[in-house]
């Protein structure tokens, strides 16, 4: 069966993958209250637990984006997801701290393949002028996720107990993947994708392949535009993943929420993030289409979200009400960023290292957070949130500054697959 328009329900489906994982993710977060009834969770417990999960994820992206590039998408990502969701199921099942540490550690070496496998797939199947918005309509997923988990697992963890938030959620993952396996395959193999559609997509992506060229894995370190990417990235990514799993926390310890009023409340910043994942999305590739360049329009859309981000510092020092819009500014601002810096390793390099470069870029945020993250527990443990959110509104603006620099143009780069890459890297003066 032939299916019209397939890159876009491809597109849908990574949505609901980025979705799951977000649930997946943030289910402990939001049921730590009801844990807490039976297993002894402390703060400094709280925050190691969410840099396990953080080191795990920062090592598996970047092994995951090579298994990737090994597997192929299709397998690749069938692989991720059967283990994240695994983990996940399992934790339902944990009787210790432990417990948890394991389980959360390996939820993380899942969870890690996921975007890479998400942008490996974005940059087989989009050209340039529909990828930001590819790559903004799946990061929507993410807050969809995490706008459904708010209310859903307070309900469950609530009505049915603690445990069955990961049995149920654990479960959704595994139905995913053969659903995945049903659909997916390169342009070139799809047995469902129009002759059209394929032939459209092949005109405008001819030289995103190495024509069986193989580049090594460490030459990829040779490249100034990685190194830019993956510092902007081990900024930005410890402030999101600080703003997305200290949330309920920080409700719980400064403003004295409960269970049921984080159900309530905690699900209106990833309103915003969703948001900024569509509007992100959307604007680098409506610049585009309006005629203006590929660097000029990413960067117009990376500097946006970042002068967004100052909203973050002003959290801490208002009423509670206002508080929550801030942090929705400051969670809208990044997935707006997310959704154009994630283009960037498709847009720059050709797509038989795209999971390679992505896993990389993963790796440094992921790493980057867990040792930043470990930071702000231990200077909220003793002198509160302010200074994290003061830092989490300056962050982007630095990454920024680091791509303007050190990336500089935003174009396809010509590898080299001899001894020296170096004139095509852009490393000389």
């Amino acid at each position: 069966m032939k299916i019209r328009n397939l890159r876009w329900w491809i597109a849908g489906l990574l949505a609901l993958a980025t979705a799951l994982s977000y649930l997946d993710r943030v289910c402990f977060p939001n049921v730590v209250n009801e844990v807490r009834k039976e297993l002894p969770i402390s703060t400094a417990d709280y925050s190691r637990l969410m840099s396990l999960f953080l080191l795990a994820y920062g090592l598996m992206y970047a092994g995951g984006g090579w298994i990737l590039d090994r597997l192929g998408t299709r397998w690749g990502y069938f692989l991720m997801i059967t283990w994240w969701s695994a983990s996940n199921f399992l934790t339902g099942f944990v009787t210790s701290v432990g417990g948890l540490k394991v389980f959360r550690f390996m939820l993380g070496m899942g969870e890690g393949g996921g975007f890479p496998g998400s942008g490996k797939a974005v940059s087989e199947w989009f050209p340039p002028r529909e990828r930001s918005f590819a790559f903004g309509l799946f990061n929507t997923g993410s807050a969809l996720g995490a706008i459904v988990a708010a209310p859903l697992l307070a309900w469950m963890s609530l009505a049915f107990g603690w445990r069955w938030v990961f049995f149920l959620s654990g479960s959704a993952g595994f139905l995913w993947a053969l659903a995945w396996l049903f659909l997916y395959q390169t342009p070139d193999q799809s047995r469902r994708i129009t002759v059209e559609e394929r032939d459209a997509i092949q005109k405008e992506l001819p030289s995103r392949s190495l024509l069986g060229a193989r580049l090594r894995w460490i030459d990829l370190f040779r490249y100034r535009q990685v190194w830019g990417l993956m510092a902007a990235k081990l900024l930005t990514d410890s402030v999101w993943f600080f703003l997305m799993f200290w949330l309920p926390k920080y409700l719980i310890d400064a403003r004295r929420f409960d269970t049921k009023q984080i159900g309530y409340y905690a699900w209106i910043p990833w309103l915003f993030a969703g948001a900024g994942s569509f509007l992100g999305g959307g604007l680098g590739s409506l610049l585009i289409r309006r005629g203006f360049s590929l660097d000029r329009s990413r960067k117009i859309a990376l500097g946006s979200a970042a002068c967004l981000m100052p909203a973050a510092t002003l959290i801490e020092w208002t009423p509670v009400g206002a508080a929550i819009v801030f942090y929705s500014v400051a969670m809208m601002g990044h997935q707006f960023w997310s959704a154009n810096v994630q283009t960037l390793a498709a847009d720059i390099f050709p797509s038989k290292v795209v999971g390679s470069v992505e896993g990389l870029l993963g790796s440094a945020g992921a790493l980057g957070a867990a040792v930043i993250g470990e930071g702000f527990g231990w200077i909220i443990g003793h002198h509160g949130y302010a200074v994290p959110f003061l830092l989490c509104g300056v962050m982007h603006l630095v990454g920024f500054g680091i791509i303007l620099g050190l990336v500089r143009r935003i174009e396809p780069v010509t590898l080299e697959t001899g001894q020296d890459p170096l004139p095509a890297a852009g490393l000389q003066p």
